[in-house]
């Protein structure tokens, strides 16, 4: 009989005391120590999320991320608030296109009380039927939210319309039919599939020692086997459609813009050109969109843009909110900018600003234990090792102007530009010719 408390492999990076080990079960524990700080941050890392589910259950990745806090098998939810209230820790979780995620933070002294609850959470939820229909009420209360929020709706519409027909572009929190038909053993059927411990990462940082943390993790995770140790397959990467799609809404005063193209995925080897390029195209607010729609003419008040990499495929997608009569030329000007990014190289300043920003932003994100956690799970999830911030560092800084030049040329293609635009539109109409670039 296979003894899956032993553990399987162990590494270690020095240069940012992390330490790796890999469970007999195939679970993973990394820890990173941090002995000057007094807490520790410590999080589940389950590697699925909404684009891993079929169109039919839309939506049950982010259901059953709140349903584990509404009991398991010896805590009522009730109960789960008041311990975690009382060690003062801060429990949450989240739900992404590639990821679920519970987390804790809390003193140093308080980690073995903070992971009982934790993995209690994870390994022995009931989704009993009457907490069940009492949280699809709260999600769809959420997602009329969502929809009530221009900013959101019409990155949600771009989205659907740019992976037409696929996973990843489906709405995490799902749809009001979908979400509406979600039954105990929906749940419990996702939740066997999905969370087993070669689908897991343990990730912690802190104020902590590994062996003693691993240890345990162990004592809780062990008994994870018995769900399973597959690893569901992942769906093939979808191919994006480019669109105009022009959706109406007369209550809002702003017409929402969303314009946006294929981008690479999270661990392309030219990643760090195109966050670069992303850096300086709307990145900040010497960001070249920022300094010519806002400071400049004055034509919207929110103008940005921003990358969503994934595991095999990503979008770099401009936003701007603006009044309807502005709206052809903010459209005209983006274009312009895009235009400029393909046909002229950077100046030097202009890169050695734009990466002086991105660097700055990376090392300042790494300064909370909470941070580092979530960074020690994502590397692992799609890397598979971990990058100490000098050598993060000396890729950004290898970047050169024409490097730059050369992604925009490939990025900014007419024939793969899809465009949303939401509002009180009149007659409006935008044509494929307008997004010549």
């Amino acid at each position: 009989m296979e003894d899956f408390s032993a553990t399987k492999a162990v590494t270690k990076n020095p240069s940012r005391n992390i330490r790796k080990t890999v469970l007999g079960n195939g679970l993973t524990v990394l820890t990173e120590r941090m002995p000057h700080l007094r807490s520790v941050s410590m999080g589940a890392w389950v590697g699925s999320g909404s684009r891993d589910e079929t169109a039919e259950v839309n939506g049950i990745s982010h259901f059953v991320e709140h349903m584990v806090f509404k009991g398991t098998t010896t805590r009522s939810a009730q109960q789960i608030a008041r311990e975690v209230d009382t060690i003062g820790g801060n429990l949450d979780a989240f739900t992404g296109k590639e990821t679920i995620c519970f987390n804790i933070k809390v003193l140093d002294e308080n980690v073995a009380p903070a992971l009982d609850v934790l993995a209690d959470l994870v390994l022995h939820p009931t989704f009993t039927p009457e907490e069940l229909v009492r949280e699809q009420g709260v999600i769809l209360e959420e997602i009329k939210m969502d929809e009530d929020n221009p900013d959101y709706l019409v990155h949600e519409v771009w989205t659907q319309n740019f992976w037409k027909g696929d996973a990843l572009g489906r709405p995490i929190l799902g749809t009001v039919k979908t979400v509406s038909s979600f039954n105990q053993q929906t749940a419990f059927d996702f939740y066997a599939g999905q969370f087993t411990p070669r689908n897991i990462v343990f990730s912690a940082a802190g104020n902590l020692e590994h062996d003693a943390f691993v240890a345990e993790v162990e004592r809780e995770f062990s008994g994870l086997a018995s769900a399973g140790d597959a690893v569901a397959p992942k769906l093939a990467t979808p191919q994006a459609t480019p669109h105009i799609t022009l959706k109406r809404k007369k209550a809002l005063e702003q017409v929402q813009l969303c314009l946006g193209v294929p981008a690479p995925a999270v661990n392309d080897a030219n990643r760090y050109v195109v966050f670069l390029l992303n850096t300086i195209l709307g990145g900040g607010m010497s960001s070249r969109l920022f300094q010519t729609i806002r400071e400049d003419q004055g034509l919207a008040y929110s103008i940005y843009s921003e990358m969503n990499p994934f595991r095999d495929t990503g979008s770099l997608c401009v936003y701007a909110g603006t009044s309807v009569d502005k709206t052809e030329k903010v459209l005209q000007l983006t274009m312009k900018e895009l235009r400029r990014l393909k046909e002229e190289t950077a100046s030097d300043a202009e890169l050695k600003r734009a990466k002086d920003q991105l660097k700055s932003n990376m090392v300042i994100g790494l300064e909370s234990s909470g941070s580092r956690m979530a960074n020690l799970a994502r590397q692992q999830m799609y890397f598979g090792r971990f990058f100490g911030v000098d050598e993060m560092m000396e890729q950004i800084d290898a970047v050169t102007p024409d490097d730059v030049r050369s992604m925009a040329q490939e990025l900014f293609r007419p024939e793969t530009l899809a465009l949303t635009l939401l509002g009180n539109l009149g007659g409006m109409k935008v044509e494929r010719g307008d997004l010549e670039c």
